[in-house]
């Protein structure tokens, strides 16, 4: 995959211009720049583009952590079912 693909609006090349941007804000951007991307493409082989390209020579900059934590698979959700689930905590 190439840049241009991975980046197509250029949001996240313009996060890693932008001079003390907050992990929110990079937050906020990624959002937009998952969105922008074409059907089909996978966030994850973008992302690791990306990283490639940008976080490799600015580790420390948030929108390095956004695009590493783009890679990580969430947590599988806990549900506590029947009568237990429905008591809530304390009772």
């Amino acid at each position: 995959m190439e840049l241009s693909e991975a980046d197509p609006k250029g949001l996240v090349r313009e996060s890693y211009r932008i001079e003390a941007i907050t992990g929110g804000e990079c937050r906020s951007i990624f959002i937009d720049w998952a969105l922008s991307l074409p059907v089909g493409l996978s966030v994850a082989d973008a992302a690791r583009v990306l990283i490639a390209t940008y976080a490799l020579t600015e580790p420390d900059h948030p929108m390095s952590t956004v695009l590493s934590q783009a890679l990580t698979a969430p947590e599988a959700p806990r549900r506590r079912g029947g009568r237990t689930g429905r008591q809530g905590p304390g009772a």
